[in-house]
């Protein structure tokens, strides 16, 4: 057989046990909380691995590591910063949002959350999240039929449409009828696909060059500047350089404010078993990104004599396992990338479906039985996997351009409101509003203005005004409300009750 066949054996394997996966989760789905929230079951290694995986998508295998083979270690920066921005989301938002969510009249997505917790009776808080969900989540799962569609062309040489609309019908099927959970439980395999994976090419690669030594030098030969940190601080003045490292591990923020993440806290089984779930999911996090990184490093040497092309560098790691592996196993490995880019596509539709039936169908005051507020939620995953497929035509689209807009959209337009709902009494509900709004718009704007996104990536803008405008107008507005006090006591005392025992 060719190596295509034993490689299309492989992946056609790993999209069988997906499909399996997502009908076992079908069968376990039967009402509204079971399709959004699988019922608040979650135990905690399954919450850090479907974190883990949703959060991390193409960008690992592919984004990360082609930023890292053009440019060097400087782009590690954006790892430094989301793993850190992971630890203090695990450790600071996990707990209360999970205590939180049900104490506010049982929220099961963020929209609901905002509008409960703040006692908004307008509505304007839930709808305008709901809006901006939708918008930045249909940019986000279009970054993963790029991705996809990438993926095909370079391993199988597949028309770039074919591949990208391939991935997107077996994504669409299992999270269509699996919902939350099917989503979660696919994202626990492809969580551990994705790290063998990562630390499989650099192990191999390591042995194949005969020494660490030998390695390092023919990296440093092809970019001296390879293993340079702060090579920044060599090409411009220290003030720009520490600018642009600010900008980079900024991506950190955006932790605090990304539904298809947080919403992991929130199906927890508890908020004690946060912490469990935060050692799993930061172990896991840490050794992926460096397998990633040195991933990349490797491919500076192993393309030294005919480097690739900035466009193409986004594919080292699916060249290099093509190199180091027979394959059959280099057929699971390339599956390690779809599971990458399909579990982070499966959890954003599924944040869009709630936004869609639970927090814009209901409020129209249309009541349904719970099989056909089912039936609505996998309309909506459809829906917007259509759009998304759309916006992806176009197959010179950057992967890492599409994931930034929209993690730092979320970052802007949610951050600031998530960490004041859970550690500040006197937000309002005008006060998120502002606030979250101004994020968004701020994100919006500057980052489709080059002058200014150059310089600064655009969440570090949107955060800080977000929560300036927030902080001013509920000073401006707050009025005591027993209800929210009540609620907020109750939460920091079971919280900390369950850090106490």
């Amino acid at each position: 057989m060719s190596d295509h066949t034993f490689q299309m054996i492989a992946i056609v394997f790993y999209m069988c046990v997906m499909l399996g996966i997502g009908y076992f989760a079908y069968r376990r789905t039967s009402n509204i909380d079971d399709y959004m929230l699988a019922d608040r079951g979650l135990k905690p290694w399954v919450a850090a691995l479907s974190a883990g995986a949703s959060d991390m998508s193409g960008w690992l295998l592919m984004g990360l590591p082609g930023a890292i083979y053009v440019t060097g270690l400087h782009e590690a920066w954006i790892a430094i910063g989301l793993t850190i921005g992971a630890w203090l989301n695990w450790k600071f938002v996990a707990p209360r949002l999970r205590s939180y969510t049900q104490i506010a009249q049982n929220a099961i997505t963020i929209p609901s959350f905002f509008e409960k917790r703040l006692k908004d009776r307008k509505h304007l808080l839930r709808i305008a999240s709901a809006l901006i969900i939708l918008v930045f989540f249909t940019f986000y799962v279009s970054s993963g039929m790029v991705a996809a569609g990438k993926f095909f062309q370079a391993s199988f040489g597949w028309p770039y449409l074919n591949g990208m609309l391939f991935v997107a019908a077996i994504t669409l099927l299992y999270t269509l009828f699996g919902g939350f959970l099917g989503a979660s439980l696919t994202d626990v395999a492809q969580g551990v696909l994705m790290f063998a994976a990562l630390i499989a090419v650099p192990i191999v690669a390591v042995f194949r060059s005969g020494d660490i030594s030998t390695l390092g030098s023919r990296i440093t030969e092809a970019n001296p500047q390879a293993f340079n940190l702060f090579s920044s601080f060599d090409e411009t003045s220290w003030i720009l350089a520490l600018v642009a490292i600010i900008s980079t591990a900024a991506w950190g923020l955006g932790y605090f404010g990304q539904p298809h993440i947080i919403v992991r806290f929130m199906a927890l089984r508890t908020p004690g078993e946060a912490k469990v779930a935060r050692r799993i999911g930061i172990g896991w996090m840490v050794l992926s990104a460096v397998g990633a990184i040195c991933t990349a490093l490797i491919g500076v040497a192993y393309f030294a004599d005919e480097p690739l092309s900035t466009a193409d560098s986004e594919t080292v790691f699916l060249l290099l396992s093509q190199i180091f592996f027979h394959p059959l196993i280099a057929g699971l490995v390339l599956a390690a990338v779809l599971a990458a880019i399909m579990s982070t596509m499966s959890s954003q539709m599924i944040v869009c479906s709630s936004a869609l039936v639970e927090d814009l169908y209901n409020l129209m005051g249309r009541k349904g039985s719970p099989k056909s507020l089912v039936l609505l939620g996998r309309l909506g995953v459809l829906a917007v996997a259509v759009i998304a497929a759309l916006l992806a035509l176009n197959p010179d689209s950057s992967i890492l351009e599409l994931v930034a807009f929209a993690w730092a959209g979320f970052g802007g337009a949610f951050g600031p409101i998530i960490l004041l709902s859970l550690y500040w009494r006197k937000l309002t509900a005008v006060g998120a509003f502002a606030g979250m709004v101004s994020g968004a718009v701020v994100v919006f704007v500057w980052g489709n203005i080059a002058a200014l996104s150059g310089v600064m990536y655009e969440i570090v803008p949107g955060f800080l005004v977000n929560l300036l405008v927030a902080w001013l107008v509920s000073r401006s507005t707050y009025r005591p409300n027993e209800t929210i006090e009540s609620e907020f006591t109750a939460m920091e005392d079971e919280v900390g009750a369950k850090a106490r025992a």
